[in-house]
């Protein structure tokens, strides 16, 4: 029975790929991932990478449609496993065509992207100057205390306790103000990343206006 369902899945999901080949009048292509773990954007998606998903898109490269990949005999036995794995689909084909859409409605060019991460970088960049131009002023003030503490020792005085309480502010301060520079970089880290990822599906989405005019061409 198990390779009944297994059947007729593969046979469904033939179906879904060989029918737009069939018609040269759709626009849809095909995003899959090939042995060599390389993306591919084609008209059609060879046989052999059927079983392990890939996306449908519309003529500007949006994703329309997400085909999941083909479950194991042990998933195809357990129905919840199906369901989640449809829902799964469903839900990451509506990630990456909202994702798809902002991009488009966003930026004309890779040089766009590349700005727009240069302007957010360049304004955490200066908030990280900020904070260590503050933290060198604190040390130095720490510095002052501590020369006059070491002042008040020499002449036999014992260190007042403002001193010792503003000394312990200060560094207190320096403290909170490390974690505020390290916080900044981590979110420079994270902000490269984020824009990377949107330049690398962006080449995606011109890579599919390249193709279509060859096709067209042809």
């Amino acid at each position: 029975m198990i390779a009944g369902k297994i059947a007729m899945y593969r046979g469904a999901l033939a179906a879904c790929l060989l029918l737009p080949v069939a018609s040269a009048a759709n626009s849809e292509l095909y995003r899959y991932t090939n042995a060599e773990g390389n993306v591919v954007i084609d008209h059609r998606v060879p046989p052999e990478y059927v079983s392990a998903g890939y996306e449908v898109l519309n003529e500007r490269g949006v994703v329309m449609r997400v085909v999941p990949r083909e479950l194991t005999e042990e998933e195809l036995a357990n129905r919840s496993a199906q369901e989640r794995l449809e829902a799964e689909a469903l839900e990451e084909q509506k990630r990456l065509r909202e994702w798809d859409e902002s991009l488009l409605l966003r930026y004309s060019s890779i040089e766009d992207i590349e700005a727009a991460r240069e302007r957010e970088l360049r304004d955490l960049q200066i908030r990280v100057s900020i904070l260590k131009s503050n933290k060198r002023s604190l040390r130095q003030q720490v510095e002052t205390y501590q020369a006059q503490a070491a002042d008040q020792e020499r002449l036999g005085r014992s260190v007042d306790a403002a001193h010792l309480t503003a000394i312990a502010d200060l560094q207190g301060e320096i403290e909170s103000t490390d974690r505020s520079i390290a916080d900044r970089e981590e979110e420079i880290d994270a902000v490269r990343a984020s824009f990377q990822k949107d330049i690398d599906r962006f080449e995606q989405l011109l890579e599919v206006v390249e193709l279509r005019r060859s096709l067209a061409s042809q």
